[in-house]
């Protein structure tokens, strides 16, 4: 899962994840918010016929209108039933205040984004490989 507002970031992603030789499903959301409804299955994704996936890793970028990826994070990792899901900031700040608060509200890890495409490639296949064929992530609470 992607949260970020730019369009033209979001793409840059995509097309660098599909450059990783993993088979995965990348899903988009504009904004905290949106994301939020995304992972309580409300609004837009309140659906008793279709279900939306529990993203396995959260790509999360901390500018973003409506509720911001810090307010996000916070939520998300208050809440024990969606708390386990990793959260990766990926952002263009460099502040260090931005990278102590997001790892005191339980992000799991914080990367500045990169400036060009081949490294953006670097950095999803490190991303991917080591949250996907490295780690061992827990299943939903939910299916038990």
């Amino acid at each position: 899962m992607i949260a970020n507002d730019d369009e033209n970031a979001c793409f840059l992603m995509e097309e660098a994840l599909l450059e990783v030789p993993l088979a995965m499903n990348i899903y988009f959301v504009e904004d905290g918010e949106e994301l939020l409804d995304y992972l309580y299955c409300r609004g837009q994704y309140a659906s008793a016929t279709k279900r939306y996936p529990r993203p396995d890793l959260i790509l999360l970028d901390l500018n973003m209108p409506r509720l911001n990826g810090r307010e996000a994070l916070k939520e998300i990792k208050s809440d024990p039933k969606l708390g386990h899901i990793p959260i990766v900031v990926l952002t263009t700040s460099q502040q260090e205040k931005d990278i102590f608060n997001c790892y005191s509200l339980g992000a799991n890890s914080f990367i500045v984004k990169p400036l060009t495409f081949k490294e953006l490639v670097r950095v999803m296949t490190c991303l991917c490989r080591y949250w996907f064929e490295i780690v061992s992530l827990p299943s939903d609470p939910t299916s038990f």
